[in-house]
């Protein structure tokens, strides 16, 4: 049931946000927030793949245990697309709310994420290892965590500003995604049940997606 169940959500989460990025890619026509936005869909489905495509043939055919190579690898594909994505949402914000004079964010935001990727590419990781360390695990997620954060503040700040009724929820997106991913890194090897806490994580980041397709679709 778990198999059948999981590879369905899967899919359709991943059909769903690579299609609605790449009709924002098709459908931009010149807008640049919603170029970036349909490529920022585009990889996030692309790079969840690497993980939830493996996952679902473990599921279906011998097991997680004997796939732990491949998820691991999966994961850390999925690692440094995730904080592609964040990039690429600083600088939505940056073109929706016309911002200026952002060096110091852009070096916040690009040094977080640069550290954040250097960090998961050390062999200390052991991405192929079922008996990978909590201790990076954390790690790693400390500058990932603290660039979501500069996101949620300058989202919640710019939407309530400029009265931007279609970006007015895009802060709780993003808290919600990582108020679901935390205890998932924290604790789901010791309780497999806490993994389950990445559904309402990947609603959340559907949501995001949605927001962007809505604004473009409605000329916000």
């Amino acid at each position: 049931m778990q198999a059948v169940m999981e590879t369905a959500f899967d899919t359709v989460y991943l059909v769903l946000v690579i299609t609605l990025g790449i009709i924002m890619l098709v459908s931009a026509k010149g807008r640049r927030q919603y170029s970036l936005f349909g490529l920022m869909a585009v990889i996030l489905g692309s790079g969840d793949a690497f993980h939830l495509v493996p996952r679902a043939l473990a599921l279906c055919t011998s097991g997680l245990e004997a796939w732990t190579p491949v998820l691991g690898i999966g994961k850390l594909i999925t690692s440094v697309t995730m904080t592609v994505f964040y990039v690429i949402l600083y600088q939505v914000w940056k073109l929706r709310y016309d911002a200026q004079r952002t060096r110091g964010l852009d070096l916040c935001v690009w040094s977080l994420a640069l550290i954040r990727i250097a960090l998961c590419l050390f062999p200390q990781n052991m991405w192929t290892s079922a008996d990978a360390p909590l201790s990076w695990g954390i790690l790693r997620n400390i500058p990932f965590a603290l660039m979501g954060l500069v996101v949620i503040i300058l989202f919640y700040r710019s939407a309530k500003a400029e009265n931007d009724s279609a970006f007015r929820w895009m802060w709780l997106t993003i808290v919600l995604s990582f108020a679901f991913y935390i205890p998932v890194v924290l604790w789901a090897d010791a309780y497999p049940m806490i993994g389950m806490l990445m559904i309402p994580k990947t609603i959340a980041y559907v949501w995001t997606v949605v927001i962007g397709f809505n604004a473009m679709r409605h000329g916000k």
